[in-house]
């Protein structure tokens, strides 16, 4: 069986994941969720990659700011103890609006190199970001097979839009529906 790396944005699994749970996560493990990816094109899930950012932290944490940091460190580890790579961006507090940095960045990096180091011929990225265009077209013209796994809500800037220029660029797509996270 052909093997496959999968690549997560978390924020993006993370809204799909609260719509399936109707408001609340779900609850799943990670592992399981990438290798029902992988079976869906008849794949071996070889290894995974994590994209997100710890919770932001002020120069003195509040207790909930502490919270949150703990929980995040709980679940982090959970996630390294099966052996799946986590790439972290950070936290950045804007006014009162927070946002991820170099998470986009991070997992760009990695789909321009890992492909071709570990002999990869086909990968399965869970995003919605059109800032991956540009290097999906670039793995598509060096023979790597880009699989989008994505869902969508049909509603523009939901946070479950999609958009038409990365539908375009993926040629194989895996919609991702509740039974995968099990």
């Amino acid at each position: 069986m052909k093997q496959t790396i999968v690549f997560i944005d978390a924020g993006y699994l993370s809204f799909i994941s609260k719509f399936f749970g109707n408001g609340k996560p779900l609850k799943y493990k990670m592992e399981v969720f990438a290798k029902n990816l992988a079976k869906a094109k008849s794949l071996e899930c070889k290894k995974i990659y994590f994209y997100t950012a710890p919770p932001y932290q002020s120069p003195k944490p509040t207790k909930e700011e502490n919270k949150r940091k703990a929980n995040y460190d709980k679940f982090i580890s959970k996630l390294k103890e099966v052996e799946i790579k986590i790439r972290e961006g950070r936290c950045q507090k804007i006014d009162s609006t927070y946002q991820q940095k170099g998470v986009d960045t991070l997992l760009t990096i990695d789909l321009s190199r890992i492909p071709k180091k570990e002999g990869i011929s086909d990968v399965i990225v869970v995003t919605s970001d059109t800032d991956f265009v540009p290097i999906i077209n670039d793995l598509s013209e060096d023979g790597i097979n880009v699989i989008l796994a994505y869902f969508t809500d049909k509603k523009r800037k939901s946070g479950l839009s999609l958009s038409n220029h990365l539908w375009k660029a993926c040629k194989d797509k895996i919609k991702i529906k509740k039974e995968l996270f099990y």
